[in-house]
């Protein structure tokens, strides 16, 4: 069961109590899923009972409890258990990282993209700053992953900003008011501004150096960006999608290929946990307007792949098994997550670096 269908199955089982008497709110459109954190325990937890313990009337415990039952009837499902203020903690059968992964494989950079905002349209405007149009044009990627409709327009654009950057999103020289009177309200993109010309750093490193901070935090314009080592985040992040391209690469000229299954490895969870929340973060990172929330979740990404790289290939005269074949597909999951959430950001993913 994947993350996208776990989700599923808890608002099916709101469903159910409802439909049953057991509790009288109204079915939520999505709820998230994510792995546990401190205190919890299982494969997934989710905080729908929390949602909605005020429209029921009731503590938010005892509606987990009241879905709780409806969760263990649910094939797939091994265990539920409540813990802290209500968070429901899911345990799935052993197969939940191999249907991860399979997901994955199959979504490729478009996994964690949805519908959930199809039918919103979503006004931005950038003011003459080039870190508000590069916030602008990836907020607008963002909202459009999870089905958003944007209208975006930007002040003082000119050729060299958009050549540099690869900006195209939103019109230049575009005042609020061209959204017209009745079209619902213009939301104004004002990262801090940048303390020194972005340019020189060319398209990549420039776009990092202002995304990957907090839009309130003060980016920092310099070559450290350009680093090629461990010190540099960007680069962690390109290195190991690189290596994960390697990999494939290796792996074809020894004959064999990727494919989903157990991964037992300690040195995986890390890895399967960061997978698992991509969805979930392309959604807060959405709804927030907020990119370095994507940034820094690629730098978890990239750092937890290098713990599962050593044993992806056979050593010596060892022949490649099916555990070689679910490594080496967790690895090509991890780079397309990397590369699928670069390319949100306006990022080169290179094969080789």
């Amino acid at each position: 069961m994947t993350p996208v269908e776990l989700s599923r199955t808890v608002l099916h089982a709101v469903r159910c109590a409802v439909d049953e008497g057991e509790l009288a709110v109204a079915v939520p459109e999505r709820v998230v899923v994510a792995p546990p954190g401190p205190g919890g325990c299982g494969d997934y937890a989710t905080n729908v009972a929390l949602q909605l313990a005020r429209p029921a009337g009731r503590p938010a415990p005892r509606v987990a409890e009241i879905l709780r039952p409806h969760l263990l009837r649910t094939d797939g499902i091994t265990d539920v258990v409540v813990t802290g203020p209500g968070f429901l903690n899911i345990s799935l059968r052993g197969s939940a990282p191999v249907a991860l992964v399979g997901e994955i494989l199959r979504r490729g950079a478009r996994y964690g993209h949805t519908d959930a905002l199809a039918g919103q349209v979503v006004r931005l405007h950038a003011g003459r700053e080039v870190r508000a149009h590069v916030h602008l044009d990836v907020v607008g990627r963002l909202l459009r992953s999870q089905g958003a409709v944007v209208r975006a327009g930007r002040e003082g654009a000119g050729a060299e900003w958009d050549g540099v950057l690869g900006l195209a999103d939103g019109d230049r020289e575009a005042p609020e008011e061209r959204y017209g009177t009745g079209d619902g309200p213009v939301t104004r993109v004002r990262p801090v501004p940048a303390p020194a010309d972005p340019l020189p750093l060319g398209r990549d490193a420039a776009r990092w150096a202002l995304l990957h901070p907090a839009p309130h935090d003060r980016p920092r314009i310099g070559d450290e960006h350009l680093a090629q080592r461990e010190s540099n985040p960007l680069f962690r992040v390109r290195y190991a999608h690189a290596r994960t391209r390697a990999l494939l690469r290796n792996a074809a000229g020894l004959g064999f290929a990727p494919e989903p299954g157990p991964v037992p490895e300690a040195a995986a969870r890390p890895l399967l946990q960061a997978l698992a929340d991509h969805p979930r973060v392309l959604a807060a990172a959405a709804a927030r307007h907020a990119p370095d929330r994507l940034a820094r979740h690629l730098v978890t990404v990239a750092d937890a792949v290098p713990p599962l790289l050593p044993a992806v290939l056979p050593l010596g005269e060892e022949k490649p098994s099916a555990a070689h074949r679910a490594r080496l597909a967790l690895a090509e999951a991890a780079g397309s997550v990397l590369a699928g959430g670069l390319s949100l950001l306006g990022i080169d993913a290179p094969d080789h670096l």
